[in-house]
């Protein structure tokens, strides 16, 4: 993944032309699909794609996650799906 730099005017001391800089994974303009799979314990799965999600790649998503999920009554038993639209 290529590493850009990024000026920030935040940390700069008064009258001066130095640029803090900080290291950014993503490169403007690219966009990434992200889909998570969350417990109260922590993350249970997550998948980042540089495409939008298509029925095949989903499903691909929901059957990795399932060998992740335990029977009834242990911990991690249900699977909520919310569609959650972010722009």
């Amino acid at each position: 993944m290529p590493i850009t730099f990024r000026r920030s005017l935040l940390a700069q001391p008064r009258n001066s032309n130095t640029y803090a800089r900080r290291r950014d994974f993503f490169i403007r303009g690219q966009r990434y699909s992200i889909l998570p799979a969350l417990s109260l314990d922590g993350i249970l799965h997550l998948d980042v794609q540089d495409r939008p999600y298509t029925s095949v790649t989903f499903t691909q998503f929901i059957d990795t996650l399932l060998d992740n999920m335990n029977p009834f009554p242990q911990k991690n038993f249900v699977v909520v799906i919310v569609k959650w639209s972010v722009q």
